[in-house]
């Protein structure tokens, strides 16, 4: 409970950050995980995470980056799911190929673009709509409103 309590005020300092409440989260995250429980397993992860304090409280100076990987496990799900379907490739060059296209839907999708829309602009194909190069909309996309 203690942990699940911790995430959620890291949660609300994220969203309105404080450098008083920065310090005190800091020597909280020291009091939670350097308890002993007195279960080995449990004492054994809390110190295991203790080990990762900078790792895990870099939110604390970068208050952008997400508290969670949801997002860059979501990124690899179509790779694995393509993976686990058609048993692997043959090649390298499949497994690169592969792993570009879906790199390049996966982009397009968060870019709101239409990955079909940006490969025939690609592929010069006759009447595509033209799209501007991929950096430059990432670029674009990323620039604070």
């Amino acid at each position: 409970t203690l942990i699940w309590w911790f995430y959620a005020d890291l949660k609300a300092w994220q969203r309105e950050p404080c450098p008083r409440r920065a310090v005190a989260l800091r020597a909280r995250f020291d009091r939670i995980f350097t308890r002993h429980t007195g279960y080995v397993v449990l004492d054994r992860l809390l110190a295991r995470l203790h080990r990762r304090k900078a790792e895990l409280l870099r939110v604390l100076q970068r208050p952008e980056i997400p508290l969670h990987t949801n997002g860059s496990e979501n990124d690899i799900r179509a790779c694995v799911t393509k993976r686990k379907v058609s048993g692997g490739t043959m090649s390298e060059e499949g497994r690169t190929a592969r792993d570009v296209l879906l790199g390049l839907m996966k982009t397009c999708r968060k870019l709101g673009l239409s990955f079909y829309r940006y490969l025939g602009d690609r592929l010069r194909v006759p009447g595509a709509m033209p799209v501007p190069p991929l950096p430059d909309l990432v670029r674009q996309a990323a620039a604070p409103a």
